[in-house]
Order: structure tokens, then sequence, then C-alpha cells
């Protein structure tokens, strides 16, 4: 589950804000419960510990089913979310100038990719799923979502900057979960990210979330497939490189070279990566964050 710093979040942490709502959801990672079973372990009511459940119903953090029992239908309640991500608004630098640029997520220039694999646009899937020659499809221009479970994609972005400009930073961000068919809330994967041939660094995608619908997903994409991912940025700075605030690598702005003529990104899952957990690419129209692959290069 992602979060933002607004109104439509309220619902889950006022959820979260509770003693006893903590210890709910600390039972049901271990095993589905009934409400006559939460109340014997909370040493509360009945009645109280389903208020408590229907706020975190409410919240999208459990589920509940009802089951045939020895005295009739139960309530079983399910726990969706291991996963939080809160993301908070991006700090402006004013006093630096800025070049912007999005790359769509179909719009790479070079590939190699192992099913399961696929891509789709905003009306229907581009060819047969896990068939990687319709990664050459011209419809792969108009792809908002692609995945892939080893492998991977190159992107090209021209370098705006001019002779005289001296770049400062650069922030390149995206939507990205791991790849597992259907989906898995836990299957980490190993993601490695180059810029200009020079390796960036690694990051360890958590899983693939399906727990709830992606914001943007058209009504066609099917609910059990992987419905959103994380907002990530890889910012390249003065003493090293980080992935929202974490460092990833001693590569510093000053390693680039600021006269080619343009920026080439990859995003791969090695063969000999530990965890081989595939690749989702969530653009514009799809997923949490209506977006694509986004450059931003600050220079003075």
């Amino acid at each position: 589950m992602q979060l933002e710093i607004d109104q439509s979040s309220l619902p889950v942490y006022e959820a979260l804000a509770s003693q006893v709502r903590l210890e709910i959801i600390q039972l049901l990672s271990k095993n589905k419960m009934n409400i006559k079973d939460l109340s014997s372990a909370l040493g509360i009511s009945s009645p109280i510990v389903t208020k408590h459940i229907e706020k975190l119903e409410r919240a999208g953090i459990i589920r509940t089913e009802k089951i045939p029992g020895k005295s009739g239908l139960q309530r079983i309640s399910i726990l969706k979310v291991d996963h939080i991500e809160i993301n908070f608004p991006k700090k402006i630098y004013h006093s630096f100038a800025t070049y912007e640029t999005a790359i769509p997520v179909g719009h790479y220039t070079d590939y190699h990719v192992v099913p399961t694999c696929g891509l789709a646009t905003t009306k229907d899937f581009i060819g047969p799923v896990d068939q990687t020659k319709f990664f050459m499809d011209p419809q792969r221009m108009d792809a908002r979502i692609l995945w892939f479970t080893q492998g991977f994609l190159e992107y090209k972005t021209p370098n705006y900057l001019n002779e005289e400009d001296q770049l400062q930073q650069m922030d390149i961000s995206f939507e990205i979960s791991s790849e597992f068919p259907f989906s898995n809330e836990v299957w980490p994967s190993d993601i490695t990210f180059t810029l200009n041939d020079m390796e960036l660094g690694t990051w360890q995608s958590p899983g693939d979330f399906a727990d709830t619908r992606g914001k943007y997903n058209p009504d066609w994409w099917p609910h059990n497939l992987n419905q959103y991912g994380l907002l990530k940025t890889i910012r390249i700075t003065s003493h090293g490189t980080y992935m929202d605030g974490e460092p990833m690598s001693d590569i510093t702005i000053h390693d680039l070279d600021t006269s080619s003529e343009g920026w080439k990104f990859r995003v791969e899952v090695k063969e000999d990566a530990e965890n081989i957990g595939g690749v989702t690419l969530f653009g514009r129209e799809f997923g949490n964050h209506d977006q694509d692959i986004n450059f931003k290069l600050y220079y003075i």
C-alpha cells in the first residue's frame, strides 16, 4: 500500500492511530481470526472488536469473509497489507534552474527480456503475454505498463545542458515494482540502474502489489494483476548517488560527462542477481503515479 501526505490517506493514518488496532494487525499477521477469537486474545468485548475491525476494513488494511461455522455464518478477518510506503512531497530547489524531460515506458531504445513478460496500452495488451518478440511491436511506443523477469530495458533522452551550464544534481524518478505471475507482495528483486554505462547501484524491490487497485489503471485492467509500484527517485549529487535518501553508490555528479549529447538509462535484473524477481514499470495512466520516467537536471 502506498500513501500520500494528503486527505485521501487519512483513513489509513487514523486506522493505525490505535494500540488495539495495531495489536489486531499483529494477530492477523499470524492467522486469519474471527471476532470471537480476536476478542479473547485482546481481552475486550466482541462489539468493541467489531468497531475496530470496521475501521481497519474502511482503510483497506484488512478484509472480512463470511464462512459457514457451527452456529451459522462467522466473519473471518484477513490482513490484506504487509507493506506501507509514505510519499512525502519532494523538496524544491529554488536556487537552481532546471531542465526536465519525461520518457514514456514504451520508448526504450534497446532491450533483452526473459518471460514472464509483456506490455499493455491503456486499451489492451500488446500481443500475447510472455512472447518477447512483441517488445519489438510498433505499438510499444504507446505502452503504459510493461514487465519482465530478467534482462534489461535501455532508454535515451537528450542532454539539454548548454556549454556554460554547470550541472549540480540529477533526479531520475519512476514507478516500479517486482514482477510475479499475477502478483506477490513478498517477491524481492535486485534491480540495477545504469547511466551512460556507469552503474549507479542496485535497489531491492520488495514485491509486486495487488492489495488495492492502482489509482490510474484503466477499467479493463484485471484486478488480480500487478496494480501499482513504488515511486522511487535516484538522486545523483556532488557527494554520491542515493535512492530516496539511502546511499546507492559513490558515483557523483562530477563523474558524469555533461558534454555528451544524451543520457542513456538502463533498468536491469542481472542474470547473476541474488534475487531475480523481475521488473514492472508503470507509466502515465497506470499505477498510483500519473508520470513517465522523469529526468530532472539542476544547474547554475
